[in-house]
C-alpha cells in the first residue's frame, strides 16, 4: 500500500468554520485565509489525492481530484435568498468520473454542527429517477441486499426531501416499504461523524471502507439509468 501525505485536517479547521459564520465578510475570510488554506483546504487536497490512490489500488470504479472534487467555500448567492457570501463547511464528492456532474457518488461534509458522509444517487433528472423507482419494484430483493453493507455501517436514508404522495404511475404499490422507497427524491444514505473523525487518517479510512460497502448499490443504480442516460445522449446529438 502506498504511504499518505493525509494526517488530518488542522486544530483550527472547525473553529475557523464556526468563525466564519459571524464573520461573513471579505475582509474577514481575506485576513484569515492563510488558517482556511492550512487547516481546511490542503488536507482536504491531501485526503482526496491519497483517496483517489487506494480507490484505484482496491480498483474500485471511483476516483476524486482537487480541482474536479472539491466545491468552493464561496456561495453562489445568485438566486438564493440567503445572501451570506461563504459556506460554513467544506466538501467533496467521489464519483465514476471525479467530476460533480457524475451520478452515483460518495460525499464528505466536514462542518462545526453536521459533518456526514453520504452515498447514493442524489438530484437526478425525473427520468432517470422514474427508472430508478422501477428498478426497485422489479429488484426489490436485490435492491435490499445492495444497501444491507451500508445499514449495517450505520448509514440511513435521507428522508428531508421526500414526496406527500406516492409518485405518478406507482399508485397501485401497497407495501409500505416500497412505498417509502419510492416516495424519495433521492436515493441517498448518510452517516454523520464526530471531530474526533478528522484527526489522523480517520475520515480517509472511513472514506474506504464506505467505498467498498458502497458498490453494490452503486451498480445497482448506475444499471438502472446508464441506459436512460445513453438514450438522452443519443437524442441531443
Amino acid at each position: 500500500m502506498s504511504g499518505t501525505s493525509y494526517t488530518g485536517f488542522g486544530g483550527k479547521a472547525l473553529p475557523f468554520l464556526k468563525a466564519l459564520g459571524f464573520h461573513q465578510n471579505r475582509e474577514w475570510f481575506h485576513d484569515n485565509k492563510d488558517i482556511f488554506e492550512e487547516h481546511l483546504n490542503e488536507p482536504r487536497g491531501r485526503l482526496l489525492d491519497d483517496l483517489a490512490v487506494r480507490l484505484a489500488e482496491r480498483r474500485i470504479p471511483l476516483t476524486c481530484a482537487r480541482k474536479t472534487s472539491t466545491f468552493r467555500i464561496n456561495r453562489d448567492v445568485r438566486f438564493a435568498k440567503e445572501k451570506h457570501p461563504y459556506n460554513t463547511h467544506v466538501s467533496a464528492v467521489i464519483t465514476r468520473s471525479g467530476t460533480k456532474k457524475d451520478q452515483g457518488l460518495l460525499y464528505v461534509q466536514v462542518s462545526p454542527e453536521d459533518s456526514f458522509l453520504s452515498v447514493g444517487f442524489y438530484a437526478m433528472e425525473p427520468d432517470e429517477l422514474r427508472a430508478f423507482r422501477e428498478a426497485i419494484l422489479a429488484r426489490k430483493l436485490q435492491f435490499d441486499e445492495a444497501i444491507r453493507p451500508l445499514l449495517d455501517l450505520g448509514f440511513v436514508f435521507d428522508r428531508e426531501d421526500s414526496l406527500k404522495r406516492t409518485p405518478r404511475g406507482f399508485e397501485t404499490v401497497a407495501d409500505p416499504e416500497l412505498v417509502d422507497l419510492l416516495r424519495l427524491r433521492h436515493l441517498t444514505l448518510s452517516r454523520r461523524f464526530g471531530p474526533d473523525r478528522l484527526k489522523g487518517t480517520a475520515l480517509l479510512e472511513d472514506l474506504v471502507e464506505l467505498a467498498d460497502a458502497a458498490q453494490p448499490l452503486l451498480s445497482f443504480g448506475w444499471r438502472a439509468i446508464d441506459p436512460v442516460r445513453a438514450a438522452r445522449d443519443e437524442l441531443s446529438h
